[in-house]
């Protein structure tokens, strides 16, 4: 009985992370995320960043991106990709390439940078660690997108 209980558990708790997993607002592969960026017609942000090692990027995680504010402003105004480099925890050689091939591409020189792209692809801004919170940092995010629609129409 205790053998079917502890299967049963294991299950439980596979299928919760599961569940949890595919809620995440963050995408790892870039193709995905362009593919949901044209589909629904929102910026990216892709966030360069060193998530067990970088000081400013566990600040501006904690302060800002792990927030319910700023998590309810992304579902429906951005879609958001996570571009690690950590130096702990394990990534696939994909993942890898992936991310170091972008960071080429983006010009990456510190972490974090959190880097817009418009919908179809081109890059609209860059910032990084912001203190103040996510009203400002959403504020902030905000003014930047609205400067790039606003040249576009001029």
């Amino acid at each position: 009985m205790k053998k079917y209980t502890f299967i049963l558990i294991g299950l439980l708790v596979m299928a919760a992370f599961d569940l949890f997993a595919g809620n995440s607002l963050w995408f790892e592969n870039i193709d995905k995320a362009k593919a949901e960026a044209k589909e629904t017609n929102k910026p990216m942000l892709l966030n360069f960043s060193g998530s067990d090692w970088c000081i400013w990027c566990k600040k501006l995680n904690s302060e800002v991106l792990s927030k319910s504010t700023f998590e309810e402003y992304a579902k429906d105004n951005l879609v958001l990709v996570s571009v690690d480099f950590p130096q702990f925890a394990s990534q696939n050689d994909d993942l890898k390439n992936q991310n170091q091939e972008l960071a080429q591409t983006y010009n990456i020189k510190g972490f974090p940078t959190v880097v817009l792209l418009s919908s179809d692809g081109k890059e609209i801004g860059r910032t990084g660690y912001q203190p103040g919170g996510p009203e400002k940092y959403i504020e902030h995010l905000k003014s930047i997108i609205q400067t790039s629609l606003s040249d576009k129409s001029e």
